[in-house]
C-alpha cells in the first residue's frame, strides 16, 4: 500500500503538543527576544556578564618576541627556536561564536501528560536558543548521536537548517539513536574554545555520562545542560495506575511508600545528582517541566523560580 502525503496519525498530532512542528519553533522567536538577557558588568555589580568580543579567541593572527609578562602557555616555540629569541603567538579575538545544540533522542523523551511530550519541549528549548544565539550573531550548529552534524551557519538559513532538525528528531524516536554520550564524544570533536554548548537531555540519559566527559566539555566552552522533566515524573499523584510498556500492561502502586520510592530513585534522583555535581565541573543545570514556558530555562536561577519548571520538584517516598 503506498501513501501520499503525510501519515494522518502524525498530522493530527503535530500542533497538539506530541509532534513539533517548524512553524511553532518559528514562533518561538518572540519568546526568545522577550527572555532577559544579561546585562554587561559596571563597577560595583557582581557575576559574570558578557563581553562585546567571544572570548581571547583561538584564530592565529602573528607572533612577537616574548616580553615579561605575556603568557608562556602561548609561546611560539618553533620560532623561538628558529630565531634563538622567545616568541609568543598572538591570537584574534573571535567575533563569530559557535553555538552549538546537542540534542538527546532517547526513547524516553517521548511521553508527557501535561501540555507537551518531553521531546516537543526539548525542541522547543532548543528553538529558543536558535533565536537567541541569531540575535547575538553566533554561528549555530546541532547534532544527535546517529547522523552527521548539521554544520554551523549563521543568519536566517543556519537558524532554519537547525529548527528543521529539531522538528525532524523530536517527531518519534530515531532507529538510528547512538546515545547522548556519542552525541558528546562527537561535540568534543567540533567545539573550539569559546563556544557555547546546549545539551537537550533526559536525566536518564545525563546520568550515564562519564563525569570526565562533562569536565573536558566545560573546560573552554560555556556548556548548559537542559534536563526536560514531566510532572507526572517528579510529583506523581497517589493511587494505583496502569501503564503501559510496549505491548505490556503494568499496574503500579503509588500509593505505597516502597513504590514511590523506587519511583523517586528512578525519576528524580538522577536530575538532582546533576544538578548537585555539573555546577562543580563547570556546567549551568537547569531543568525544564513539559508544561513550562519553553524560554524557562534561559532566565536566571532566582527569577520566576515559582511554577517555571526550572528546579525538580522534591519528592519523598511518603509523599
Amino acid at each position: 500500500m503506498s501513501t501520499a502525503g503525510p501519515v494522518p496519525a502524525v498530522v493530527d498530532a503535530a500542533g497538539q503538543g506530541i509532534v513539533p512542528t517548524v512553524a511553532e519553533l518559528v514562533a518561538l522567536r518572540a519568546e526568545a527576544q522577550r527572555t532577559p538577557q544579561p546585562r554587561r558588568g559596571r563597577h560595583g555589580v557582581h557575576g559574570s556578564a558578557p563581553s562585546a568580543l567571544r572570548g581571547r579567541g583561538m584564530e592565529y593572527a602573528e607572533s612577537r618576541e616574548y616580553v615579561a609578562g605575556d603568557d608562556v602557555r602561548r609561546m611560539d616555540w618553533r620560532l623561538t627556536a628558529r630565531s634563538g629569541r622567545a616568541h609568543t603567538k598572538l591570537f584574534q579575538a573571535e567575533r563569530e561564536r559557535l553555538t552549538l545544540l546537542v540534542a538527546d533522542t532517547a526513547p524516553a523523551l517521548y511521553f508527557g501528560t501535561r501540555v507537551r511530550f518531553k521531546s516537543v519541549q526539548a525542541a522547543r528549548a532548543g528553538a529558543v536558543a536558535v533565536w537567541t544565539a541569531l540575535q547575538a550573531g553566533d554561528r549555530i550548529a546541532a547534532l544527535r548521536g546517529g547522523e552527521p552534524a548539521i554544520p554551523p551557519a549563521t543568519g536566517l538559513r543556519g537558524a532554519m537548517r537547525v529548527l528543521d532538525a529539531l522538528a525532524r528528531w523530536y517527531a518519534r524516536p530515531p532507529q538510528d539513536d547512538a546515545g547522548l554520550e556519542v552525541a558528546l564524544e562527537h561535540a568534543q570533536r567540533l567545539l573550539r574554545p569559546g563556544a557555547q554548548l546546549l545539551v537537550l537531555a533526559d536525566a536518564a540519559s545525563a546520568s550515564r555520562v562519564p563525569a570526565l566527559r562533562w569536565t573536558a566539555l566545560a573546560r573552554h566552552h560555556q556548556a548548559t545542560l537542559v534536563l526536560l522533566q514531566d510532572p507526572l515524573e517528579t510529583s506523581p499523584p497517589r493511587g494505583e495506575f496502569a501503564f503501559r510498556a510496549g505491548l505490556r500492561r503494568l499496574q503500579v502502586a503509588l500509593d505505597r511508600a516502597a513504590v514511590r520510592g523506587r519511583w523517586h530513585q528512578a525519576f528524580v534522583e538522577p536530575a538532582q545528582e546533576l544538578s548537585r555535581t555539573l555546577p562543580g565541573l563547570g556546567w549551568q543545570v537547569r531543568c525544564l517541566s513539559s508544561d513550562a514556558a519553553s524560554g524557562d530555562w534561559l532566565r536566571p536561577r532566582d527569577a520566576g523560580m515559582a511554577g517555571s519548571g526550572q528546579e525538580a520538584t522534591p519528592l519523598s517516598a511518603d509523599g
